[in-house]
Order: C-alpha cells, then structure tokens, then sequence
C-alpha cells in the first residue's frame, strides 16, 4: 500500500502544503497567503495567526482533491519556515504581539553591538551576526519593547510555533540554531559567556533549550489535529528546518561540492564542506546544520524577485508579463550604459551589511524603462557572480548552480545569470524544493531509516540544464567589474545613513 508524505513551507507571502508520494509526485499541492505589514521602512511584521489559518486551509485544500485511501495513508509530515521570524508567545504558545519578519532589520544597533564582541563564536558564522537573526532581534525586543519581553514565556520562531500547533512538541531546528541564534553544536551548543557579554543572560529562560537534528522524531499530530482533518492519528511529525535549507533535500544537494540557489524573493546560494574552514564574507560554516558531521556554507541576496515586484508594481502597472519580458529581451547586454546595485534592503552576502542601498547609475534621456528593467535582471545576476567569485576565491570552486524557485519560470533571467556567471544552471522538474525537500525528510524518516540520500535519490529529477554563452560572459565582465566598483566607491556613502 502506497505511503504519502506532508511538506508544508512557511514562506514569505503564504503557506504552501503538499502530500507526496515515494517517488517526489505531489498529488496535491495549494498554498494560502498571508499579508506583511511595514510599519516604518526597514520594518516587516506579520500576524503568526495567520500561518497556522494558512496551513490548516492550504492542507484541507489538498484533502479535498486526493481518495480517502490517500488521506489515511499520509504517515509523516514536515515543516520548513522563515528565518529568522520572531515572536514573544505566552504559555499557551499564542502570540503576544506582530511577529518580526525575517527581512525586519529593526535590529541593526543590536547587531553592531553583538559584532563589536568579536567573540570567537561569531568564526562559525563568518565573523558577523546579521539583524535579520534571532539573537538580535530578541535582543530588540528586550531593549524596546520591555513590557512584552518580560511578559513572554519564550521567543520562538515560525517554526516552532508551527511545529507546535502540530504536535504540541516545543522544540527549536538545529539547522536554525546554528545558523541564527550562535548555537555551535561542537562547542556545547549557546555560549553562555557570549550571551551574558550581549545582555541576554537569561536565554535559557527566554529561548527555546530543546535542540532537535532535521528529521529528528518529534511526536504524533495532536488527538485534536487528527481528528479535524480525518487523519492517521498515529501520523508522525519530524523536526524541519529553514526554509532555504530544506530546500537542500528538495534539490539533492545534500553532498559537498554541489550549489543549491533558491531563487525568490531573495536568492540563498548553499552549499556543504567536509572540512571547518573560516570564510570571509559568507554565512558560516555551521556544524552539522543540515546534515550531521558536516559544514554547511551560505551566500545570499536580500533583494531579488522582490526588487522586480517593486519596479512592476510602480512602473509597470496595466503591462502583462509577457509585455515586459519582451522588451527587457530586446534591450541590448549592458542595458547602454546602464548599471544597477540590487541591495534595496542592505547586503546579506559578500558584505554583510544592512546599510547598503539600490543604486540605478548611467541614466541617460535615452533609457527607457525596459532599460530600467532589465538593469535589475542583470544587477541580480552580478550579485550571484560576486557571491560564487567570493567562493571561488576561498578555495571552494563552484561549477554548476542547481536551482529552484519561482525565478526558474523566467527563462531570460535565467539566461542572464548563466551568461554573467558563466555558470551552467540545472533545474529540477519541481520547482517548489522548500516543499519537496521537507516531503523528503518526512520520507527518510518513515521508509529509509533516516537515510536522506536515498530519499532524494528516488524523489527528486531533473528538468533542464541552461548553459551559459560565453561570448556573453565575456561582455558581461566588464561591466561586472564596474557593478563591484561602484558599490566599492559608493559604500562609504551608504554607511553614512542610519
């Protein structure tokens, strides 16, 4: 008898569930989204409510289009989310305010603060904490909103809270406490003196202590979850992961020596190393975040799809997709002289900083706005260079980029990122990874004995390999070097901000 698996992906703009079967097959797959509020610029909050409204909606969508069979023989369910998504929740895990979005940088003083340290904890995560993290956001909120902080049994994540809702298991991802909150599994886990030295003494009273490996068994679904949905009662829930992370599995890029690159809102370029080695400009490595005895290495872009539904939203209205494409398509390689810097919400990766701004330079009466289009197709592809240009130049050589996402669906874009890096790009037949790769681990868990590769290997298949025109890699060099040189002379300016 066939056996199904659940992969639920908290995402940025909604919940999305999907019930596979062995082979990576989904036979249903819906997505509900939720709203963000930006209170003030630089800030991003939503309503944790709304992702669990959103999952049990999506998933009862996804019951109603499969047998009664299939509905009984769903045996493991799994969940990926945001990270780091912060909110304060009583002893009933509901929530006592809007939750911090992951892109929120509200905590930037924090995070200089925690830097300035220079405690050796911070070499397991190239040298830096980011704002979007979980330490300096609870920092945040101990430091300005005192009343919450003080009220609050724990801060926990998306994913904990998801999780919890699920099985009533209160339990944090090692793959988020390694990569967001300074837990270093080698060195004991948190650093007591690293807390106390940023004013979070009282972490173990605040955060969540269970530190659970992806895959680990967590519990049955709740008596009452069970019975809502007419499910198995004894349908297991193992413990996820972030939600770019995950995706790994989805990808099958569980391996060392392979590149795993989200591509949505924001792009994650990961990856895994057999070997600790410090890395400048790159998040990590992190022990064992993803699969155990491992280092896993991360490079990102904050502001990727997001820039464009930016640019189409203000400049594009009433033009169809399409339209749009097929004038970016007709503007020449280097847009005339146009070059834009992409990080519209700060650098995650090569230079880690929140102050960085979104650059358009070379504008002439000439351009048009399909210039101004496809400048940031082509900015979003020089980010990606710099990041594989700063992996390469640590000893880590990148051949072939794996991708997933929603990005995928725009062949040009595509194209222009082969063609920048110089890189091929293979893509999978199931773009939606975050949801595969935890149907994957849900898998591992209950037919494989935990073996994720085996897993992967039977679930995940390639679609296509887009190769890149080298004689337009050779173009794009040039004004790859000017994109670098114009943030290099513009980063002093953009520091100056607040």
């Amino acid at each position: 008898m066939s056996k199904y698996f659940m992969g639920v992906d908290a995402g940025t703009h909604g919940v999305r569930v999907g019930i596979t079967d062995d082979q990576g097959q989904f036979i249903a797959m819906h997505e509900v989204e939720h709203p963000t509020e930006y209170p003030v610029p630089g800030r991003a909050e939503q309503n944790a409510e709304h992702w669990w409204v959103g999952l049990k909606e999506a998933l009862r969508d996804c019951l109603n289009e499969i047998t009664e069979e299939q509905r009984k023989n769903i045996v493991s369910g799994c969940v990926c989310a945001t990270s780091s998504t912060v909110v304060p929740v009583n002893e009933d895990i509901n929530p006592l305010s809007p939750a911090i979005l992951w892109m929120d940088n509200r905590a930037v003083d924090q995070a200089d603060r925690i830097n300035a340290t220079k405690h050796p904890v911070l070499r397991y995560c190239g040298d830096a904490d980011s704002p979007e993290w979980m330490i300096p956001k609870v920092l945040w909120i101990k430091e300005n909103q005192k009343d919450i902080y003080n009220r609050s049994y724990k801060i926990i994540e998306q994913l904990d809270y998801l999780n919890y809702k699920l099985c009533g298991v209160l339990s944090s991802s090692i793959c988020q406490a390694t990569c967001k909150w300074n837990y270093v599994e080698s060195e004991g886990g948190y650093q007591k003196d690293f807390m106390e030295a940023i004013g979070l003494e009282d972490y173990e009273e605040k955060m969540v202590t269970r530190v659970d490996k992806i895959g680990t068994y967590l519990g049955k679904i709740s008596p009452e979850f069970a019975r809502e949905f007419d499910l198995n009662p004894d349908m297991i829930i193992v413990q996820g992961g972030v939600d770019a992370h995950m995706a790994m599995f989805g990808l099958n890029v569980i391996v060392p020596n392979k590149i795993g690159v989200i591509m949505g809102t924001s792009f994650v370029h990961l990856c895994l190393a057999e070997e600790k080695k410090e890395y400048k400009g790159i998040w990590g490595p992190y022990d064992g975040a993803v699969i155990d005895k491992l280092w896993l290495l991360e490079g990102g872009q904050i502001s990727a799809a997001s820039v464009l539904d930016w640019y189409q939203n203000n400049f594009y209205q009433g033009d169809s997709y399409e339209t749009i494409i097929r004038q970016a398509e007709e503007i020449p390689i280097g847009c005339d002289g146009l070059v834009a810097l992409d990080f519209f919400q700060g650098n995650r990766t090569p230079y880690k900083t929140a102050r960085a701004k979104g650059v358009y330079y070379g504008l002439k009466l000439t351009h048009t706005k399909a210039h101004l289009y496809r400048a940031l197709l082509e900015a979003v592809a020089f980010g990606t260079a710099n990041i594989i240009k700063n992996f390469d130049d640590q000893g880590y050589p990148v051949n072939t980029l794996i991708g997933c996402g929603g990005v995928t669906k725009n062949r040009l874009w595509m194209q222009i990122i082969s063609d920048v890096t110089g890189k091929p790009i293979i893509v999978n037949k199931e773009l939606q990874a975050g949801v595969l790769g935890c149907g994957v681990v849900a898998a591992a868990s209950a037919l494989y004995e935990g073996d994720f590769q085996k897993a992967a290997d039977e679930m995940v298949h390639t679609d296509v390999k887009i190769e890149p025109n080298m004689e337009n890699h050779k173009k794009y060099e040039k004004i790859f070097t000017k994109y670098l040189k114009l943030y290099e002379n513009l980063a002093e300016i953009m520091e100056m901000d607040d």
